[in-house]
């Protein structure tokens, strides 16, 4: 059976030891992986799109105050912008990955908490790629029914969250400190973002299900010519 071509955003600047875990987390479930960069060029067809981790998003495309000090990747906000732009309509399925979920929710009309360590007093910092933080996910959810859980536990990379939510965008995961860590859309088949990695999560059962669900979307895609 042909492999579902799945893009996977990256900045042309990323490690390969992340990009190799990008690369598998596809190729493990039955995808073909392609990085999409700045610097390379778009195919005209793609059957899955992975909006994958990376830097903050530039503040003015959500009506944001500048932040000092965040790495921004402007050259990676117009390929992404643009991609979704030409794939969302064509109802591709789509995983937004930590930025990726900001940035799904920023192309729907909506808005980002800055940085969360200044919005919420008291909060905790957690940056690994281990899963210590747990996440409470809304029952009867389409991320609810691919995970097979009601809460579970992530790993943590981010400063900023979504804040208001965009067009027919959904809430239906928060950890236990009340932020945004899981969002879908109500008006395509598969349009999920997640403020977390799953592809650092490599024995993780759930998270893996999330991965296999958008290359089994893609493949689904693929054979009806959509």
């Amino acid at each position: 059976m042909t492999r579902p071509l799945i893009g996977i955003t990256t900045s042309d600047r990323k490690s390969r030891i992340a990009w190799w875990f990008d690369w598998f987390a596809v190729w493990r479930h039955g995808g073909r992986p392609q990085r999409l960069s700045p610097s390379r060029p778009v195919p005209e067809r793609l059957d899955g799109l992975i909006i994958g981790g990376g830097d903050d998003i530039q503040a003015h495309l959500y009506g944001g105050e500048v932040q000092l000090e965040v790495r921004v990747d402007p050259e990676r906000d117009e390929l992404e912008l643009t991609l979704l732009a030409t794939f969302i309509p064509r109802n591709t399925p789509v995983l937004g990955i930590c930025r990726g979920a900001q940035l799904l929710n920023v192309h729907l009309g909506g808005t980002l908490d800055p940085d969360i360590y200044t919005t919420h007093e008291g909060l905790k910092r957690r940056r690994t790629v281990l899963p210590r933080k747990t996440v409470d996910i809304v029952a009867d959810s389409r991320l609810h029914h691919i995970l097979d859980v009601t809460w579970c536990r992530i790993n943590s990379l981010h400063h900023q969250a979504v804040q208001r939510t965009g067009h027919g965008i959904e809430i239906v995961a928060r950890d236990r400190d009340g932020l945004v860590q899981g969002i879908e859309s109500r008006h395509h088949d598969f349009l999920i973002g997640v403020q977390w990695h799953p592809e650092w999560l490599v024995f993780n059962r759930p998270q893996q299900r999330l991965i296999r669900a958008l290359v089994e979307a893609a493949r689904r895609a693929a054979g009806s010519g959509a």
